[in-house]
């Protein structure tokens, strides 16, 4: 990506940014001596807002303030923070009825990215933090993630050898693959001792209009986890990403990755 700056644009951003903070609005000159661009470069800028509706003239005190369009592309963004608040309530929940530590992960590249997790109050738990990434094809999280990929798409994934990191890592595309299409026909992804010794994990992927947006996961160690409660841990992810998916379609969620 080119990170050349566009001056033109910057000086836009910088315009709704200064009138966000001034809520009792600015003249063009107080404008102008704030941001140091001349009146004659600002001037057209202003028009331009003010006729897209993005700032508001007052011509009782000739200030611009924050117009509409600025405050309906900041609800958008909003309403997405709301939907991460209403995961994260789920995911308390989770930990709730299963006393083991709950995660969300989002795809990057070929890696799942950390990026919430509650803890249980069990004495023994399973370490991981928010912001750590591990690959993709050996975590619960992960496989969920991937899911939707077909083995043409997971070869471009990952062009050269797959790393084991214990015994049980699977470094088969094929095999992997078979695993994908499972989670397909059953929303439930595993990983067992694949990424760390005596630890298991189970996850499903959220889903909005086929699109998968993000992914969640009860972790534990395998000594644990007895067959009732690793069906109560399925049947729990389950019912939570059913609620989750229901408010993302009826606040149409497209870009969840973006408030990340």
């Amino acid at each position: 990506m080119n990170n050349t700056i566009h001056n033109p644009t910057l000086r836009v951003l910088n315009v709704l940014e200064i009138l966000s903070i001034h809520n009792r609005g600015l003249s063009l000159t107080e404008i102008s001596n704030i941001l140091h661009i001349p009146k004659g470069t600002l001037s057209p800028i202003l028009h331009t807002l003010l006729n897209n509706k993005f700032i508001f003239y007052n011509e009782n005190n000739s200030k611009y303030s924050i117009g509409i369009m600025t405050y309906c592309i900041g609800t958008s963004y909003s309403k997405d923070l709301t939907a991460l608040d209403f995961i994260k309530n789920e995911m308390k929940y989770i930990v709730k009825e299963t006393n083991e530590i709950c995660q969300m992960g989002i795809l990057i590249n070929n890696q799942v990215l950390y990026i919430a997790k509650f803890d249980c109050e069990s004495p023994i738990r399973i370490i991981s933090s928010v912001g750590k990434k591990f690959p993709a094809y050996c975590t619960a999280l992960g496989k969920a993630l991937l899911s939707h990929k077909s083995l043409e798409e997971l070869k471009l994934i990952y062009p050269i050898e797959l790393k084991a990191f214990t015994k049980n890592t699977i470094t088969d595309l094929n095999l992997l693959e078979i695993q994908l299409k499972e989670i397909r026909e059953t929303s439930i992804a595993s990983e067992i001792e694949e990424i760390n010794e005596q630890t298991a994990c189970i996850a499903v992927p959220l889903i909005h209009k086929n699109k998968i947006l993000a992914s969640i996961s009860v972790s534990f160690p395998i000594f644990r986890v007895s067959h009732e409660k690793l069906e109560l841990i399925k049947s729990t992810l389950l019912s939570s990403k059913e609620r989750i998916e229901t408010f993302f379609y009826e606040n149409n969620i497209m870009k969840l990755e973006q408030i990340f």
